[in-house]
């Protein structure tokens, strides 16, 4: 670099090679994507089909009792305006059902977005894309849990 002018060539051949999102399929046709929330770990693939969805091997109906969670399960489908249109398979390990869920919706919304790079926008917009990072605070000593103390007696 002699000047400035030439600093000014260096900053626009590095916007031209900005990472554009492209689409991560595999040999199967299926997009696959690690989802987490909590201490759930969910494994997912998506590929196209009729709109089924599988957790663990079983209907996420079946699996998912509660329709509080069958929902938010359901969510980036929805928000993206594909239902019906992708089949998903997931394994999910660890944490509650409720953790387990999150999971699958986080690792549904990555998975959606690697097979269709278009639909980030909207799911990212939904705040479906973000890991949602809050845990369970660990216990203390001297501590009866996380925060809370033993009960004090003055005699």
């Amino acid at each position: 670099m002699a000047d400035l002018s030439s600093l000014k060539d260096l900053g626009t051949a590095t916007e031209a090679s900005a990472p554009a999102h492209v689409r991560k399929v595999d040999s199967l046709g299926r997009s696959y994507a690690t989802g987490k929330r909590k201490n759930a770990v969910a494994r997912v693939w998506v590929k196209p089909g009729s709109g089924k969805i599988i957790v663990n091997g079983k209907e996420f109906a079946e699996y998912f009792a509660r329709p509080v969670l069958q929902m938010i399960l359901r969510q980036p489908i929805v928000a993206a305006a594909r239902e019906g249109q992708f089949d998903i398979v997931a394994t999910v390990a660890g944490g509650g059902l409720s953790g387990q869920a999150g999971a699958v919706r986080h690792g549904v919304s990555k998975a959606l977005t690697y097979f269709e790079p278009g639909l980030r926008s909207v799911l990212k917009k939904g705040g479906f894309l973000t890991r949602d990072s809050r845990v369970v605070e660990r216990k203390k000593y001297g501590k009866a849990k996380a925060r809370r103390s033993f009960q004090f007696s003055k005699r």
